[in-house]
């Protein structure tokens, strides 16, 4: 009896439980009862405790799945996904993947970081950055508490050397202004479609990728315009782009494959890869990238030009880190960067008659 209730409780089958073992358990069982204590209530609690326990249990390799299949389709690049991953299963994972999160600490971060941090620093920082973010999650969604052992400013700022002292800036190698129109002008004697991409993705001083997605119905022929919706552009906004005679001629001559709405398709009809363009300069035995002709550009706009730096930008389709003057920045300067981009094409030109 359980104060004035008749109540049944197990103590366990034999032989697991023998004869000697059950009278204890009843005894015990008595002796709550005594104490004014429901034994199958408590028993009841523990059970119910320990499944809350494991529920919110998480080691960290499921908290950082869990953390990218709630934030994965938010990153519009499959690459910066690709990357997260395997940044974690190389590096974490080994040393915390396995931890429950709530006993990951200061000590299981640095043992990640710190053998690539001075070699592979760039790496190690956006690494850093993924962890953080993880127990961050982990923290909101009760699976750990206190603070964030990946935490820089503050924290890790204190035992690793900052990464812009030790980080190895790297620029993609880019064709010098001066040598930009005999580029050119070895460029368009080269056959190919991605030949013809790579030609136009340097008049109009695009990244190559906006140039490979690009389909016939982002360009107005008529008015010279090429709009490249936001989720293809870096900055995640949309773009226009203003095309010089010198790109519009390229457009025009381009043929419209029956089935495939890319402007410069590949094989199958399908965009190029992204080593296409890469390809073109290296049988041309250029020692450079088809993104340094961004920068080759810019050279050639500050030093050689008198447009405004603020045009220049647009044309690069940089985004505006000022908020101040970013907010206040309504317009795209289409028809000023329209002058710049035919500028470009005349400077491309050279002295060589390719009419």
């Amino acid at each position: 009896m359980v104060g004035n209730k008749r109540r049944h409780m197990g103590l366990g089958g034999y032989p697991d439980v023998p004869l000697a073992q059950a009278r204890e358990k009843a005894r015990d069982a008595r002796q709550l009862i005594e104490q004014g204590i429901d034994p199958i209530a408590q028993r009841e609690q523990a059970r119910s405790k320990l499944i809350a326990q494991q529920s919110s249990h998480k080691t960290f390799k499921e908290a950082a799945e869990a953390y990218i299949e709630a934030h994965g389709d938010s990153w519009k690049n499959p690459k910066h996904r690709a990357q997260w991953s395997s940044t974690l299963v190389r590096y974490a994972f080994p040393v915390a993947g396995e931890m429950l999160v709530q006993d990951v600490e200061q000590t299981h971060v640095l043992k990640i970081l710190e053998p690539i941090w001075k070699s592979k620093n760039e790496t190690a920082s956006r690494l850093r950055g993924r962890i953080e973010s993880i127990l961050d999650w982990a923290t909101v969604r009760k699976y750990r508490s206190g603070e964030n052992p990946a935490r820089w400013k503050g924290h890790l700022d204190k035992l690793l050397a900052a990464p812009k002292k030790i980080q190895k800036t790297e620029h993609r190698k880019a064709v010098a202004v001066k040598e930009a129109p005999d580029f050119m002008q070895a460029l368009r004697k080269m056959p190919g479609t991605a030949a013809r991409a790579l030609e136009f993705a340097i008049l109009c001083a695009s990244r190559s990728g906006e140039v490979r997605g690009m389909t016939w119905s982002e360009v107005d022929l008529n008015s010279g315009v090429w709009t490249i919706p936001g989720d293809r552009m870096k900055a995640g906004k949309e773009h226009r782009v203003p095309l010089s005679a010198a790109a519009l001629k390229l457009i025009k001559s381009q043929p419209q494959i029956v089935g495939s709405e890319v402007v410069f398709p590949g094989t199958k009809g399908g965009p190029l890869s992204d080593m296409t363009l890469t390809a073109v300069m290296r049988r041309m035995k250029v020692d450079a990238v088809p993104h340094g002709f961004r920068s080759t550009f810019r050279d050639w706009a500050g030093d050689q030009t008198h447009h405004p730096r603020d045009v220049v930008e647009m044309a690069l389709a940089h985004v505006i880190e000022n908020k101040a003057e970013a907010a206040y920045r309504r317009g795209d300067a289409l028809e000023k960067r329209r002058r710049l981009m035919n500028d470009w094409a005349g400077y491309l030109e050279g002295p060589y008659d390719r009419s």
